[in-house]
């Protein structure tokens, strides 16, 4: 795993010393290659499908490995994304002069090795590459087992594209060592390794955390909630709670909990009730939610705090803003949070009491993405105040250093050497 790390940390600066356009070429070559090789993908992807269905994998983690003809076309499409977003790397974030003439500049300078461990998706492998390579980066890629046979097949057409530029092919490499001794000495690599970005479920990431010595970018799970204000437009908020849920409910930007203000509660909560019960959506309520709809079950405090990734959302009744917002800072996990309500005060006071990495108003919790955001694809999303918070793409991927061009100053003017004492 040194070796493997140690090349990939060369093939870097390789990475780090092309032009915009030289990265640009290569993302696009890259996308035309998997559009090509499409054939090959599925069919590796039937293989990790076959083995997840047989090991009894669950629904949102079956949906999250699946690969059919429009995801691939879509993870070309993010490729091509990538290739035309701005250049990072060289950004001159800041200038300022000093009163000394010293001019100061804060610029974007790649990170250098990026370990990506990851689970199920194998539109990650891509992802993560294209974004590591757009920002300089060389990207060491670790899958789970369930999507082996697609991870090395997207990773490998990768690999040809780089080799084909005369590049150095460790810039995308992949780890197919799947034992945890393996992982854990990649995340124990402080001297080569920059930061690990962990995507997953909670266990995958607190074994990243734990097991570390490199930086690690941490985001647990998404209990995103939605809260329907006195002050709703109880049919928009209809559309963002059914989109919010029922869109993709794998996705850790889908709806968890519903908090419905107890003004409103009596006419929006049958109507919603009705919408998800079309969708086949089990709802959890809390005592005076079981109160207008005495078929749901009861909630726990554990419903509250899970994230459920699958057609079940918990309800909750308060009496108003400040008991919502009492609620997810309890109950919440950082990533994203909704308010519905046309009274422009409580929208400022529910984005200002809450730290979470995102806060909407009056939108849908599933734009709570790097694509959605502008970042084009997403390499994770962090909800720890390190470098980066909330969805990650190509800046979070750089640092930025400082450089100062002087003229020959020097901070100790006039110095005067010491005289060696007589004798």
């Amino acid at each position: 795993m040194r070796n493997a790390a140690l090349a990939c940390r060369d093939a870097a600066l390789a990475i780090a010393g092309l032009s915009d356009a030289g990265k640009r070429d290569l993302l696009m070559a890259m996308a035309a290659r998997i559009e090509a090789e499409a054939a090959l993908i599925l069919a590796a992807n039937e293989l990790d499908m076959a083995q997840a269905a047989h090991r009894g994998l669950a629904a949102a983690m079956l949906d999250r490995l699946r690969l059919d003809g429009g995801r691939i076309a879509g993870i070309a499409h993010s490729l091509r994304e990538v290739a035309e977003l701005a250049d990072p790397v060289g950004q001159v974030t800041r200038r300022e002069t000093l009163p000394n003439g010293v001019v100061v500049e804060r610029v974007r300078v790649p990170l250098g090795v990026i370990a990506m461990i990851y689970e199920a998706r194998p539109n990650v492998t891509v992802d993560a590459a294209a974004l590591c390579l757009k920002a300089g980066n060389g990207v060491i890629l670790r899958g789970g087992s369930e999507a082996i046979h697609s991870n090395r097949a997207l990773a490998g057409l990768l690999r040809q594209v780089l080799a084909e530029a005369d590049l150095p092919v460790a810039a995308v490499t992949l780890v197919e060592d799947l034992g945890r001794e393996t992982m854990i000495e990649l995340l124990q690599l402080a001297d080569i390794v920059d930061l690990a970005i962990p995507r997953g479920g909670e266990g995958l990431i607190r074994f990243v955390a734990e097991h570390a010595r490199v930086p690690v970018i941490k985001h647990y799970k998404g209990v995103c909630h939605l809260y329907v204000d006195q002050a709703a437009d109880l049919d928009l908020a209809l559309d963002l709670l059914i989109d919010g849920k029922v869109s993709r409910p794998s996705a850790c930007n889908a709806l968890e909990t519903l908090l419905v203000h107890r003004g409103v509660a009596a006419s929006f909560l049958p109507r919603a009730a009705a919408a998800l019960a079309r969708h086949k959506v089990a709802v959890r309520g809390c005592e005076e939610t079981r109160k207008l709809l005495p078929g749901i079950e009861a909630a726990s405090a554990a419903d509250f705090a899970a994230e459920f990734l699958d057609l079940i959302i918990a309800v909750r009744i308060v009496g108003d803003l400040d008991a919502a917002i009492a609620h997810i800072r309890e109950y919440g996990s950082d990533h994203t949070e909704v308010i519905a309500t046309a009274d422009a005060d409580a929208a400022r006071r529910f984005v200002s009491a809450l730290r979470s990495a995102v806060v909407m108003v009056n939108a849908s919790s599933r734009f709570s993405d790097g694509g959605e955001l502008g970042l084009g694809a997403e390499i994770g999303i962090s909800t720890t105040r390190l470098h980066a918070y909330g969805p990650m793409g190509i800046e979070a991927l750089t640092i930025e250093r400082y450089v100062l061009h002087g003229q020959g100053q020097v901070r100790h003017g006039n110095v005067v050497a010491p005289v060696d004492p007589p004798g």
